[in-house]
C-alpha cells in the first residue's frame, strides 16, 4: 500500500498521490491520462479528480497499479467500484474488447485484454490473479482461450488457466516462459484460431513475439510489446531500446503488418490508439522510415 511519507514531490496537491515505490510501468497514465502522467523515472498525479466520474477513473487506476504505488484517503478508497474491471474499450463486429486492469508486477504492469465474442471469450496476456475480476469475467461468459503474446507478459497464466480450464497459446520460441502451455505456435506463418481471430508471429522484441488480430476490416490489433502509440509525436513506435532479441528481425516483422486494415492498436505497454481508414499503413511506413534513419 502507498505511504504518505513516501509521497513524491511532483504530485499535484490533494488526496491522490504516487509514492516512491512506483516502478514507472505507465499503467496509471495509460489508463487515466487525465489525472496521471510520467515524471522522470516515475509517474505522478498530474491533476486531482473532480466529480464522481473522474473519481471513479482515478480509483480504477489506483486498483490497476501493479505495485500499489498510488494512495489516497481511506474514505475515497472505500468508493472504489467493485465492477470497474474489465472496462469496455471498443465494440467490434467480431467481439467486444475490454481492458482487464489488475496489472501484474511480474509483467512490469503490462496491459491484458479480454475479447468477448460468440465463438468463446479470449484473454490476450494476463493480469495478476484477482478473484473479483475472475467473477466479472465469468459473468461475461468465462474464458475459452488464453493467448500469451511473448515471454515477458505471462504473469499469473497458470492460475487463470486452471480457474477457467482453458488452453493457452504461446509461440514455441518463447514457450520456456510458460512450459505448461497446451498450444504452441510454430514458425512464422499466421495461424487462424477461427475466421475472425488470427495469431501472427512477429519475432524481434523476443524470438517468440506474436500479435493477435481481431476481425479483418477495421481490425483490432493486440500488439504485445511489438508496437505501441506515442501520442506526443503521433507515431507508432517499434523500439530498438526495448528490443530484447533481434532489431532487424523486428523491423521485418513490422513490414509484415503493413497490409492489414487496423482500426485499433492495443499494446501491452504504451498508449492505445484508434486509426482512421487507411491511416494504419501510413503510420507504419513512418515507423519504418524513422527506424532506418
Amino acid at each position: 500500500m502507498a505511504r504518505p511519507a513516501q509521497r513524491l514531490a511532483a504530485n499535484a496537491p490533494g488526496p491522490f498521490y504516487v509514492d516512491a515505490s512506483c516502478i514507472d510501468c505507465g499503467t496509471c497514465w495509460q489508463f487515466d491520462p487525465q489525472h496521471f502522467a510520467p515524471h522522470g523515472e516515475a509517474s505522478h498525479v498530474l491533476r486531482q479528480p473532480q466529480g464522481d466520474g473522474e473519481l471513479r477513473q482515478a480509483l480504477l487506476a489506483l486498483q490497476a497499479c501493479p505495485v500499489a504505488a498510488i494512495g489516497t484517503t481511506a474514505a475515497l478508497r472505500a468508493r472504489t467500484p467493485a465492477d470497474g474491471f474489465p472496462a469496455l474499450i471498443t465494440r467490434h463486429p467480431a467481439g467486444d474488447v475490454y481492458y482487464c486492469g489488475w496489472a501484474s508486477r511480474r509483467s512490469f504492469g503490462a496491459s491484458s485484454w479480454l475479447i468477448v465474442r460468440p465463438g468463446g471469450n479470449v484473454l490476450v496476456d494476463v493480469p495478476r490473479w484477482s478473484a473479483p475480476l475472475a467473477r466479472r469475467i465469468r459473468a461475461l461468459g468465462g474464458l475459452h482461450t488464453l493467448v500469451l503474446t511473448h515471454r515477458d507478459d505471462v504473469a499469473d497464466h497458470d492460475r487463470w488457466a486452471r480457474a477457467f480450464h482453458c488452453p493457452r497459446w504461446i509461440h514455441s520460441a518463447d514457450a520456456d516462459a510458460a512450459p505448461a502451455a497446451e498450444r504452441r505456435l510454430e514458425g512464422r506463418e499466421p495461424w487462424a484460431l477461427d475466421a475472425d481471430l488470427q495469431l501472427i508471429p512477429t519475432p524481434g522484441h523476443t524470438a517468440g513475439s506474436l500479435v493477435v488480430l481481431l476481425g479483418e476490416r477495421n481490425a483490432v490489433l493486440f500488439s504485445g510489446d511489438h508496437l505501441w502509440w506515442n501520442p506526443a509525436q503521433q507515431v507508432v513506435v517499434a523500439s530498438e531500446r526495448y528490443c530484447w532479441w533481434n532489431w532487424p528481425e523486428q523491423l521485418r516483422s513490422v513490414e509484415r503488418l503493413l497490409d492489414l486494415d487496423v482500426g485499433w492498436l492495443l499494446p501491452g505497454h504504451g498508449h492505445s490508439h484508434g486509426f482512421a481508414p487507411g491511416a494504419w499503413r501510413l503510420a507504419l511506413e513512418q515507423t519504418l522510415a524513422d527506424a532506418r534513419r
